[in-house]
This record gives C-alpha cells, structure tokens and sequence, in this order.
C-alpha cells in the first residue's frame, strides 16, 4: 500500500508541489446545498432525520470473517480509532452520508507491515480525489492532524443519489425547497411571537410633533402607566387623543402545510415520525429497517471488504459484514416464535437465543442441534434411531453449565 505523507516544512514544500502537479483534481462532487441557517444539519426537522438514522445504523455490529487481517477485528468492533469507539466511527459516517451524500472510510496504516493502524470516517471537505498521470486513482486526505495520499482502491468511498458523475453523489438540492420552507416557518413563528408579546398598547399624539417628543411621550407614558403598574388603571393626559390595547394573538401556520413539510423532509432521508419518536411497531420498524438502515449497511460492508481484502483473500472467504439483531424491537412472541423455530433446525445456537434476549452468552453454548424427527420422503419406512426432543436438549446444556 503505498502511502505519501506530505510534510508543510521547507524542505518538503517543492516536494509536495511536484506530487500535486502530478494529479489531476476530480471535481465532480459538488456541496450540499446551503440554507441561511447553514445547511441541512442545521435545521432541527432535518436533523432530527439525519441523526435518527446514525443512531440506528450506528447500532449495527462489524464482524470480520476470515483469517486474513486478524489485526481489524479488534479496530473494528470495538476502537477503530484513538479519539472514537465503533459506535462514534460508524455514527460519524452515517451523518456525513446523508447531509453530504459522500463520506470516507480513511486507514491509517503501517508503511513497514502494511498493518492497518486506525480507522477514520472523511468528509468530502476534507478528501480529495485525485487522478494521476498514469491513470491511477489517489484520496488525498486530512485526519487526525496528517494530510496522506493514498490508492483510492484502499479507502472506502459510500454514496447516496448516485447517478451523474461517476465518482461523486450528486448534492441534496432537491431538498433546499422544503429547507426554505422550514426556515420560513420558523422565521414566521419566532417574529410573530416577538412582535405579538411587545407591543401591547397603540396611541396618537393630539397633535403633529417632531421625533424627539414622540419619544420622549412614549417613554413617559411606559414609564407611568407600564412599568410597576399593578392597579390596573391606564391615565393619560390631553397630549393623547386615543390609546387603544393590542389585542396578542397567537401566530399560527396551516396545519396542512406543516405535514406537508415534515411528509417531504421524511421521505427524503427515508424515516417517519414514528421512528423519530420511537413509537414505532413491530412491522414499522421492519419497514424502516429494510429501506433505510439494511441498504447502508449492505455498501458499507462492500466498502470496507473491497478495502481491506485483495481478490485472492475474498475467494476464500474474507469479508467485514455490518450485522444486526434483527429482533430487537420484536414482540416476545415473535421472538420467541423465531427462537422455536430457528434451534430445533439448527440454524441458530443457544446464544444466538440469549443474544434476541439481550443475555449474555454462556460457554459451550455455540453448539448446533437439529431434531432427529425430519427425514427424506424416501427414508419414511425406515426405522430411526430414538427422538431426543429439544426439551431434553435444553435440560442437557442445564445440566453442563451446572
């Protein structure tokens, strides 16, 4: 793996200035799109949506297989990095991924032993692609306090809105309406609130006058009438000829444009209100799972397979897979159904069983059973050997943990 470390020393600056006239900038990525108030994860509606889905996806557990990189098992399920727990690293990512549609998977690696070191998450901000003169494809990038070049085949690149340019996500401009609109609405509600509590009295001078007796007659008449006045008797003299209360009056926006906005900002980040508020159901949250959390996870895992594994390590079965409990928001019954189900076929152990129940797992409890009952149509008439029901299986493995 080859790795250029560009240093901001004297010495090294011609260097440095040599390997950038080397490449070529792709520029085809393009911001997201800005608001006045900064951007999508500056709105609270669509950052509600942006970090509903990092947490969850954040949840999903890295799992390395194979016995090629025995170093990334450690990283990547539990401190990928010195400042960030897998938990932070893949919340991160999540977050860049939906208000840039670009994020970077970034190693850190050992020049000597090509050992992976760390692992960070890069924004489009801060990552470069380049294109060499001889065709290869590099990421120049800035984390943890280095700026590193590196084979862009040896980071991982995630993409949301893929569909114009061969590298890059396109930008969230089809959202910057309902963002204006958002931004409206709370523009709307905080200067009608602001207005509607201030001004609370109206009068009319009997008379023309300049600025300063305008001024100064309101301030007398605040003062006189306003300020510590507890009796509830308004008095002013001649110099007013009518002073009428403002009636304060709540501001109110259409409800129908409201739902309206909130429908667009969900469907746009692929989550309802019902996942935001964690009041979902059983079949809900399926339903979010399978559209928003289980595609991410699918190209995160392509990505840092692709990354870390070369061709002949994933012919023999090398891969990272982001997997998940799938039964954690199901009903008892349905776990229990499923746990039923699943052991007495073998597809599950006993732990995967604790595992739906939030238990931990027990020793020798990675065993496999399979009831003896299920025969091939053609072995019917065959005498088989005696039923061990998996009531008595389970009474076994008491009796060893005992």
């Amino acid at each position: 793996m080859a790795t250029f470390h560009i240093g901001f020393d004297k010495e090294k600056r011609s260097a440095a200035t040599k390997i950038e006239q080397y490449f070529q900038v792709l520029s085809g990525y393009q911001p997201k799109f800005q608001t006045l108030a900064g951007g999508i994860f500056e709105m609270d509606l669509t950052r509600a949506c942006v970090v509903t889905n990092a947490k969850h996806r954040a949840k999903l557990k890295p799992v390395v297989s194979g016995a090629a990189r025995q170093d990334l098992k450690m990283i990547l399920e539990y401190r990928p990095n010195e400042v960030q727990s897998t938990f932070d690293l893949l919340y991160r990512l999540s977050t860049i991924f939906d208000c840039e549609n670009n994020a970077y998977i970034l190693p850190l690696v050992d020049p000597y032993s090509s050992r992976v070191l760390q692992i960070f998450v890069g924004a489009p901000g801060s990552t470069k692609i380049l294109k060499a003169m001889d065709g290869k494809m590099y990421a120049d990038c800035f984390f943890a306090g280095r700026r590193i070049t590196i084979e862009y085949d040896k980071i991982g690149h995630v993409r949301s809105h893929y569909y114009k340019d061969d590298f890059f996500g396109s930008s969230n401009a089809p959202i910057s309406g309902t963002l204006r609109l958002i931004d409206a609405q709370r523009q709307v509600i905080e200067n009608g609130a602001a207005s509607s509590g201030f001004f609370r009295f109206m009068a009319r001078l009997s008379g023309p006058a300049k600025d300063q007796t305008i001024k100064e007659a309101r301030d007398t008449f605040a003062k006189s009438n306003i300020e510590g006045n507890d009796s509830g008797l308004l008095l002013f003299d001649a110099k007013f000829q009518d002073v009428k209360q403002i009636e304060s009056r709540p501001v109110l926006i259409n409800p129908q444009q409201m739902v309206e906005i909130r429908t667009n900002a969900f469907e746009y980040f692929g989550t309802n209100e019902k996942i935001l508020t964690s009041s979902f159901t059983e079949d809900e949250w399926n339903a979010y799972y399978e559209g928003t959390v289980e595609p991410w996870a699918l190209q995160v895992s392509m990505a840092m397979t692709n990354m870390f594994f070369s061709m002949r390590e994933l012919q023999v079965g090398n891969r990272v897979t982001l997997e998940s409990n799938r039964m954690e928001y199901a009903s008892i019954g349905t776990k229990v159904s499923y746990a039923t189900q699943m052991f007495d076929r073998g597809v599950i152990t006993i732990n995967d069983i604790r595992e739906v129940f939030n238990q931990s797992p027990i020793s020798d409890g990675d065993k496999r059973y399979i009831r003896k009952e299920y025969a091939e149509v053609n072995q019917l008439g065959e005498s088989k050997e005696e039923e061990q029901p998996i009531e008595k299986l389970a009474e076994v493995e008491d009796a060893e943990i005992k």
